[in-house]
């Protein structure tokens, strides 16, 4: 009851405080204003823990919208489900000049499932609420709580959620009874944390910033968690969904996911081990029979995202996905486990940060449930570990692409967790090699056949494609390909699914009017398929070093026959530029009637320092304009 009152104090504070604040825009301080879309004013996050499974946490913010670019902080989405009662909710909306325009309460939320396009399950819920104004700047006030009823996924304090936000004052407070111990990681915060007890000999930690600047958006930044604030906590012991644990490291974390969630949920039915063994019967090599069981388990299951049952995070039992042929990523890697495990095969159920446009790696020093957010397959075969996504019907056996490739993931075995390392896809690994045999006629047109090979994390870059009808193909390659009036007269595409798999595309192509004859000279686009038309933006004085996430090779070579006895009418092609970042040459040269154009540019991924950015805008520049070159062709006398 006591907490109750002291949570109900504050709330009667802050709703004085509320009334008695200026929300005037022309109060913000001018020095935060530069590449700001919205200034965060006040923001309070508290976190009163009771125990483990009876946590409160309180919300406020004050935040002004200074353009449309920053609407986004305005739009409030508040999950809950079983774990995360809604206490209240309300707040109010401001003018320019800090005069009251409206407000709204709970019932002004919409309450929807948080279905996300795929998931066939999923017991979590959203209110969420966008307020209609179109008239900047405007400042939106609200303040809510929540009722945890779990304490392994605590709130995390993110005050600049990305660039453009600027920040007046943001605070973040954990109270706890002296019983309830915390491991937490600050990342980017000027003052680290302050500690203290209250009159309940309670434990209070407290962090703050104020007067923060926002930060630009720059081409080719870090991962924005890397240089932007925050504040992670995670308990040493945990109420979850009815479950107990503690860990204070990766190996305590996996040995509790090992016992607690995966080890009694992998039984199948009989006649599926027997099945299994009989499959494999012929086979000897361990790879090759763990190959075919992935091949059966794609043939006979399909993916379903499923967010319901203990939080999200126990997979469903192996024996309903044999039955039901479907399963989230944690429960078809749980069935491939046991599929495999009746053939004596060991794997590890491993948990990963998803992503193409970062590599996110768990942090090696500091253990925590929200840092993974997709299970995959790890068979640790001696002197060769493979890995599998189980998600997919189509990509190959032992291949992971863009999505999980080249981070940390923690490894749940018997023993304990351990943090191991996926495979990283080079610079040279990631090919897209092409050659084309091209024949440009006296009336301009183009025709020919083009084969290209992709590897590595390009092995994907025709899946889209693949399955679709054969006019619908043709429509998407016209989008790819940058020729006019193109028509693709034949198209195959392969994929050859083996340890080193690789994409295999041949076309057979005419497109009219690709050369056109004025004055007697034929001019033409020398790169007629891979042009490079973006340069990245300009940035003056900028902040980030520059990161690439993922190099690439791509190779060209076009032989075209064009009409007999003519020369070239400028000087041929012939660009060499070698950078730490990337390397790049284009050259061309006329034998006869043949014009052999070479084109290889390399992307070489890494971080660079954030002076060589305008060298990285001019590295690209010169490949556009080595790109757009046209060729003049001129008859000989």
């Amino acid at each position: 009851m006591k907490s109750i009152l002291i949570a109900f104090s504050l709330i009667i504070s802050y709703t004085i405080a509320i009334a008695q604040q200026n929300y005037d825009a022309s109060l913000i301080p001018k020095e935060l204003l530069p590449y700001a879309s919205a200034v965060l004013r006040d923001e309070e996050q508290n976190i009163v823990v009771e125990d483990f499974d009876n946590i409160l946490v309180h919300f406020k913010t004050v935040v002004t919208i200074l353009n449309k670019n920053g609407d986004h902080m305005a739009h409030i989405n508040l999950e809950h489900d079983k774990s995360t009662i809604i206490k209240y909710v309300k707040g109010a909306i401001y003018n320019q000049f800090g005069k009251q325009t409206g407000k709204f309460s709970e019932g002004d939320f919409e309450d929807a499932s948080a279905w996300d396009g795929f998931s066939l399950f999923t017991d979590i819920r959203i209110k969420h609420y966008f307020p209609s104004v179109t008239e900047y700047p405007y400042t939106i006030v609200y303040e809510y709580e929540l009722h945890l009823k779990q304490s392994l996924a605590l709130p995390q304090w993110e005050p600049v959620l990305n660039f453009g936000i600027a920040v007046e004052k943001s605070s973040f407070t954990l109270s706890c009874k002296r019983n309830f111990n915390v491991r937490y990681r600050e990342t980017n915060i000027p003052e680290k944390v302050s500690m203290m007890s209250d009159s309940r000999n309670s434990k209070i930690y407290t962090w703050s910033i104020s007067n923060l600047k926002a930060v630009k958006d720059e081409p080719f930044s870090p991962y924005d968690k890397n240089y932007l604030p925050n504040v992670e906590i995670v308990p040493e012991k945990f109420s979850y969904y009815g479950f107990e644990g503690s860990f204070a490291n990766w190996k305590e974390l996996g040995k509790w996911m090992n016992d607690k969630l995966i080890v009694n949920r992998q039984e199948l039915p009989a006649e599926t081990v027997e099945h299994i063994k009989e499959l494999t019967n012929d086979i000897s090599d361990p790879k090759l029979k763990a190959k075919k069981i992935y091949e059966f388990m794609q043939a006979k299951t399909h993916y379903v995202s499923i967010q319901v049952g203990i939080g999200g995070i126990q997979p469903f039992l192996a024996a309903d996905v044999n039955k039901q042929n479907y399963g989230d990523c944690k429960a078809l890697v749980n069935y491939t486990q046991a599929l495999l495990k009746a053939i004596n095969i060991d794997s590890y159920y491993c948990v990963v940060e998803s992503g193409r446009k970062y590599k996110v790696s768990l942090l090696k020093d500091f253990a925590s449930i929200e840092q993974g957010d997709h299970i995959i397959l790890c068979l640790p075969f001696k002197n060769d570990t493979t890995w599998a996504d189980c998600t997919s019907q189509t990509i190959p056996f032992g291949y992971l692409g863009s999505f999980t490739d080249d981070r940390n993931v923690l490894a749940c075995t018997p023993d304990g967790g351990k943090l191991m390392h996926t495979p990283k896809y080079t610079h040279k690994d990631n090919l897209e090699s092409r050659k084309a045999n091209f024949i440009i006629n006296e009336a301009g047109e183009l025709s020919g056949i083009m084969t290209t090979t992709f590897k590595g994390t390009d092995y994907e870059d025709r899946d889209e494609l693949i399955n679709e009808p054969v006019k619908e193909q043709y429509k998407m390659l016209q989008k790819i390909y940058p020729i006019n009036n193109l028509d693709i007269l034949n198209l195959e595409v392969k994929q050859d699914k083996s340890f080193d798999p690789v994409t295999t595309e041949n076309i057979k192509l005419h497109a009219r009017d690709y050369a056109s004859l004025t004055d007697g000279k034929y001019y033409f686009m020398l790169n007629p398929v891979n042009r490079k038309t973006d340069v990245p933006k300009q940035v003056f004085n900028r902040l980030n070093d520059v990161y690439i996430n993922r190099g690439y090779t791509k190779e060209d070579e076009v032989t075209f026959t064009v009409p007999a006895n003519y020369h070239l009418d400028k000087t041929p092609l012939n660009d060499i530029i070698d950078k730490p970042f990337a390397k790049f040459t284009s050259t061309m040269e006329l034998k006869g009637n043949q014009l052999i154009y070479k084109r290889k540019l390399q992307l070489i991924d890494g971080t660079y320092s954030k002076d060589t950015y305008q060298d990285f805008v001019d590295f690209f520049q010169e490949v556009v304009d080595a790109d757009s070159y046209t060729v003049v062709l001129v008859k000989n006398n």
